[in-house]
C-alpha cells in the first residue's frame, strides 16, 4: 500500500490484520515504570519496545501521547522518534499531541508530526476553527483526529454548550463541521475523538458522521465500558470505522517483570472481547 493510500483503507488493513480494532495507548511516566527498568528515558524506551513486541499481533494501532516523551527533554525526543518508528512496522502510528494553533504554527506542527515523526494520525484540537486544523486534513493518507466529545469528567464544561441555528451541543457541530471539512478536502483525512465514558454522546456522534474514524478513548481506568463504546462508534451494523484506546489497561496492566507479557495477555483479550461484540452486532 503506497503512502498516500487513504487512511480509512490502511485502518481496515490493520483491524483486518489484528482481529479487531485494538489501539494501544502509550503514556509512560518515570514513576510508574516497571521495576526492572532504570527511570529515565532508556527505561521509557525500554518499556514501550516491550510492550509493543508483546501486543503487536493484537494492536492494530499505538496511540503515542507526545506529552510524556516531551517531559523528558532531548532524550524523551529521540525515543519518542525510535518508538514511532518501531510502531510503524507493526500498526498504525497516532501521535496524540492535541494540536492547534493558527496557520502557520500549525502547519509547522503538522510537518513535525507527518514528516518529522512519520506518526500516520495526530489528534488536533478544532477550537480555533478550519484554518488551525487545515494543515493536518491535507495530506492524502494521514489523517487528523478532531477533540469532538472528549473523554474527561470537565468536557460538559464547554462541549455541551448549545450553539448554532439548531442550539445543538458544541460537540454535535465540532462532529458537522469535521464531516464537511472532509468533503471539502482531499477527503479520508478527517477522523473525531470521542471518549467511552459517554457511550450516548457517542452514538450522537456517530449519526452525525457514520463514516469518519473515531478514536474512542476512555476504557478501563477513565470509567468507560467497552461493550456501550464499541457499539455506538461501530454504528447501526457494526462496521464505522473506529479505534479502541486502552492505555493503563494494557501498558499498565503490571508494574512488575513481567509486565510485557501481561500487557499482552491484556490486549489479546480486548481483542478477543472487540471480537466477540463485533459478532453479536446487527447487519444492516
Amino acid at each position: 500500500m503506497t503512502l498516500a493510500a487513504p487512511f480509512a483503507d490502511r485502518l481496515a488493513e490493520a483491524v483486518g490484520r489484528a482481529g479487531a480494532p485494538v489501539c494501544v495507548g502509550l503514556d509512560p511516566t518515570l514513576d510508574d515504570l516497571p521495576a526492572p527498568l532504570s527511570r529515565d528515558a532508556a527505561g521509557v524506551r525500554e518499556f514501550c519496545l516491550q510492550v509493543m513486541a508483546a501486543t503487536g499481533p493484537a494492536a492494530a494501532a499505538y496511540k503515542l501521547n507526545q506529552a510524556f516523551f516531551e517531559a523528558l527533554g532531548p532524550p524523551g525526543a529521540a525515543v519518542l522518534a525510535e518508538v514511532i518508528a518501531e510502531a510503524s512496522q507493526r500498526a498504525l502510528v497516532i501521535l496524540d499531541g492535541k494540536r492547534g494553533d493558527i496557520g502557520h504554527t500549525a502547519s509547522a506542527y503538522a510537518r513535525a508530526a507527518y514528516d518529522v515523526l512519520g506518526a500516520r494520525a495526530c489528534t488536533v484540537n478544532p477550537y480555533l476553527g478550519h484554518d488551525a486544523v487545515a494543515p493536518f486534513l491535507a495530506v492524502p493518507g494521514r489523517l487528523g483526529f478532531l477533540l469532538c466529545r472528549t473523554s474527561n469528567p470537565g468536557a460538559a464544561d464547554l462541549q455541551d454548550l448549545a450553539v448554532g441555528p439548531k442550539a445543538e451541543p458544541l460537540y454535535l457541530h465540532v462532529a458537522r463541521l469535521a464531516a464537511d471539512w472532509d468533503r471539502a478536502g482531499p477527503g479520508g483525512t478527517t477522523g473525531l475523538v470521542a471518549g467511552a465514558t459517554w457511550p450516548e454522546e457517542l452514538a450522537r456522534v456517530r449519526r452525525v458522521a457514520p463514516r469518519l474514524p473515531i478514536l474512542v478513548p476512555g476504557v478501563g481506568a477513565q470509567g468507560g465500558e467497552l461493550e456501550p463504546a464499541a457499539r455506538a462508534a461501530g454504528g447501526p451494523d457494526g462496521t464505522a470505522p473506529h479505534l479502541i484506546s486502552v492505555s493503563r489497561g494494557i501498558a499498565g496492566a503490571s508494574r512488575g517483570a513481567d509486565f510485557a507479557k501481561a500487557a499482552g495477555l491484556a490486549a489479546h483479550a480486548l481483542r478477543d472481547r472487540l471480537r466477540s461484540q463485533t459478532a453479536r452486532a446487527p447487519r444492516a
